[in-house]
Formats: structure tokens, C-alpha cells, sequence
């Protein structure tokens, strides 16, 4: 168990660790622009010397795009490995117009710290460097063995995280795997995510003729591929929101009844999710709550469609090209892979002759499901209710984060936690971001009581 000494540390240094953190997010570490190759280094060298202050052996790994961060305690025999990973860049700050003060100029408002990487996921990941330095500054030594692992790429998928893995599972071996990059239930309801969904996504491009075609001279003789695109897609779903592409449903894990009741008996608020996203009705899949099917039933959306003429006027064409992107998110037992397959199959017996159809996998990845008994959990949601004063809720999480499905496939870890001290209105890849200082400061104590529960065997 933690001791009282530590978490007075915490709580004298709570100003300082916000100062650090500033500093920390006036780094624009965009890692999908180019023009900010330097500002990511600068991030990753910022890490290495938080790494290298708390004693940690660290070293940066150059990879293809940007770099890998990587420090270990000095290893103690019969003490758990603990393996941390968290990311260092951040998305693009655009629209520049609708932040209330400039991006990678931290404000703080409203108790709330304000900036691009506030959340996501600078201010959360530093929760862990904060805590080992307060256990440090009173024990001099951690209660568990730590690795730690952080990237440049979550914003652009990870691309380098598969080969660096695969080619240091011996370095990166550990009992446990924690992290933060998501958000508690609600405000002031911190959870423990159990379940995350996967991701397949697709690209689908359509050609036609050779060139675009007047369609007072062509039209009625070909195909068109934008009208033979819309109808593709709107076959993709049946009328009562399922996907209906052949076998898609067929390895889907049933929902337990206690996953069902636990949702239900969530404070969730359709009439507050209804205003902040400004409509009118929710939809979905028959049969399940809002809660259900937002976080733990498969999904199919279209994200991006184009094609044709969209310019000002008429312009009387039939275009040569159409195009578009598909996702969809996946439950457990069901693998992205197969559901590529399916997909193309599909789509592919939908297509007329007269039209070509090439389909790309742009990303994707399984989803991941931790058990509830784990000893892990269990320590977390000790340790939460020590940092924030109430015990955790338990969260299938909609969204996917490859580099977890990545753990468990290539470091075969069972025993992984998704501990988020953000809020879900922390407005993450959005304008005007920010991060509760209460939470961040709650981050720290968790994260130290933590350390201190994966010590009991």
C-alpha cells in the first residue's frame, strides 16, 4: 500500500507538475505534418530527459517517420514488470479560428488546462513520470520493476510500432501493460475500460470510363460510378441499422447479462448527448441501448464519398471516378482480417459490369477484451478509489487503439489496463482541448497507489 508520505509529495508539488506540463504542451508536436519533424524530436528528446532525471536507463530509437522512446528501471529480482506506454504527438490544431487562445499557448480556464496534446495524451502520460518521481523522492527506488514506451505515430496509426515491437519482445516483456489515453465514464465517475473495439478500414475507389463523359451525349449508355457507389453503400446496412453483409455477425460474442445490467444501471444521459451533438433522435442497431451499441455492438459507417463535379454551377458530366472510405468497428471474436474478406466479397457481388472496383486496407486491428478478474484490474480499481476518492465504473470503450491488439498479439499480455483520467467533453482532436487539473492531479495519486498495488503478488 502506499504510504501517506508519498501522496504529500504529490499533493506540495501539484503547482510544479502543472508548470512542467506546460511546458510539455508548448511543443507542437503535430506528427502528421511534415513541417514539424523537429518540434516531434524535440518532444521525444523532452521524454528522454524526463526518463533519463528519474534514473530511468533510456535511449531514443529513430525509426522511418519519428522517434521511439524507450527507458527501463534497473531490473530487481521477484519484483512485477510493469510496462507503460503513452504517445508524445498530437493531432493537427485545425481549425486555428475556433480555439479561444492559440493551440500551443496552454491557458488555463475553468480549472482546465487548455491546449493542443492536453489530454491526448501529454497530460495523462505525464501522470506516470509525476508519480515515479514522487515514490522516488521519498523511497529511492520504485516498488515495481517499469518500462516505458512512447511513440510519435498514435496520431498517424502507428506504422512503426509493429516492427519496433516484434523486434524487441525480450526488452519490452512485462506482467502488465498500463496506459491512458481515453476518459473516465463521466466527470468525476472515473473508470477502468475492459473492452476495446476494433477497426477495419477501407478504401473504395470505382472506375468508370476512361475520362469524365457529357452526359447528354454518354448518358443512359454506361454505368455511373458514382450512382453504382451510393448503391453499394446503401446496401452495406438493411433498413433497421445491421450490417448486412453476409457473415458479419457470425463470430460476435454475446453481450453477458451482468455487461448488460452494469450499462443499464450507468447514469447515461441521452438527452445531454442529444444537445452537445445537435441532433434530434439517436439511431442504431434493434434490440440494444445507446449505451450497448455505442460501445459494445459492431458498427459500419461511411466517412468519406466523393466523386463527380462539386464545384460552383452546373457542370453536366459522368464522372470518370468515384470513391469512398468505410469503417467499421469490431467486437471481440471478431477479426479484422475476416471482416476485410467478407467485406470485399460483398461489395465486390454488388458491382456491375462496366465499372472496376479496387479495394485498399487502410488500417485496422482486433479487438481486445480483459478480463474482469484480472489481478491487475483488480489493483487499479484499488488504487483509482486511492487517487480520486470513489471506486472506478467498468467501460466497454467504442473506439479502437491498435497499439493494445498489437500488446496482446505480439507480447501475448492478457493483464492490460485502460486507466483514463481525462472527460469525455475534453474535446480531444477538437478545437479548444483541455484537461482538468483535478484530474490530472488524481492521475498522479492513482498511478503512484498503482505501482504500489502490482507489488502484492
Amino acid at each position: 500500500m502506499i504510504s501517506q508520505d508519498i501522496l504529500r509529495v504529490i499533493d506540495a508539488n501539484r503547482q510544479r507538475y502543472v508548470d512542467e506540463l506546460i511546458g510539455f504542451l508548448q511543443i507542437p508536436s503535430v506528427s502528421t505534418c511534415s513541417q514539424h519533424a523537429s518540434d516531434v524530436r524535440k518532444a521525444a528528446d523532452w521524454v528522454f530527459n524526463q526518463l533519463r532525471t528519474l534514473g530511468l536507463e533510456a535511449q531514443i530509437c529513430q525509426t522511418a517517420r519519428h522517434p521511439i522512446v524507450y527507458g527501463c528501471s534497473a531490473h530487481i529480482e521477484n519484483r512485477p514488470t510493469v510496462l507503460i506506454y503513452g504517445h508524445y504527438d498530437v493531432q493537427p490544431p485545425d481549425p486555428l479560428e475556433e480555439w479561444l487562445s492559440p493551440p500551443f499557448v496552454p491557458a488555463i480556464r475553468d480549472g482546465c488546462i487548455c491546449a493542443r496534446g492536453a489530454t491526448d495524451d501529454k497530460g495523462q502520460f505525464l501522470t506516470y513520470l509525476k508519480a515515479m518521481e514522487a515514490i522516488l523522492a521519498v523511497e529511492k527506488t520504485l516498488p515495481v520493476n517499469v518500462k516505458v514506451l512512447v511513440e510519435g505515430e498514435e496520431e498517424i496509426g502507428s506504422p512503426s510500432m509493429d516492427d519496433y515491437i516484434r523486434g524487441h519482445r525480450r526488452e519490452l516483456a512485462a506482467d502488465v501493460v498500463v496506459l491512458s489515453d481515453g476518459s473516465q465514464f463521466a466527470p468525476g465517475i472515473p473508470a477502468i475500460t475492459y473492452a476495446l473495439r476494433g477497426l477495419s478500414y477501407l478504401h473504395i475507389d470505382l472506375q468508370g470510363p476512361s475520362f469524365d463523359l457529357h452526359s447528354g451525349y454518354h448518358g443512359g449508355l454506361i454505368a455511373n460510378p458514382i450512382q453504382v457507389l451510393v448503391e453499394i453503400l446503401a446496401k452495406l446496412k438493411d433498413p433497421c441499422g445491421r450490417v448486412a453483409i453476409p457473415g458479419f455477425y457470425d463470430d460476435v460474442e454475446p453481450l453477458q447479462q451482468w455487461e448488460r445490467d452494469e450499462m443499464s444501471s450507468l447514469a447515461f444521459d441521452e438527452d445531454h448527448l442529444k444537445a452537445y451533438l445537435g441532433v434530434e433522435h439517436l439511431t442504431g442497431e434493434p434490440g440494444y441501448s445507446s449505451m450497448e451499441r455505442k460501445s459494445a455492438r459492431p458498427t459500419l459507417d461511411v466517412n468519406g464519398i466523393w466523386g463527380g463535379y462539386c464545384g460552383e454551377g452546373a457542370k453536366t458530366i459522368i464522372p470518370a471516378r468515384a470513391g469512398a472510405k468505410v469503417s467499421m468497428r469490431l467486437v471481440p471474436r471478431q477479426q479484422s482480417e475476416r471482416i476485410n474478406r467478407l467485406f470485399c466479397d460483398f461489395v465486390g457481388s454488388l458491382t456491375p459490369p462496366g465499372v472496376r472496383l479496387e479495394i485498399t486496407d487502410l488500417c485496422g486491428c482486433d479487438p481486445v477484451l480483459v478480463s474482469r478478474h484480472d489481478a491487475g484490474v483488480r489493483a487499479a480499481a484499488k488504487a483509482i478509489e486511492t487517487g480520486f476518492g470513489r471506486a472506478p465504473v467498468f467501460v466497454r470503450e467504442g473506439g479502437s487503439i491498435p497499439i493494445v491488439s498489437l500488446f496482446k498479439e505480439s507480447l501475448g499480455m492478457e493483464s492490460i489496463l485502460l486507466l483514463g483520467w481525462g472527460s469525455p467533453d475534453d474535446g480531444a482532436h477538437s478545437p479548444n482541448e483541455r484537461f482538468s487539473l483535478d484530474d490530472f492531479h488524481c492521475g498522479i495519486r492513482s498511478i503512484a497507489a498503482l505501482l504500489y498495488e502490482l507489488q502484492a503478488p
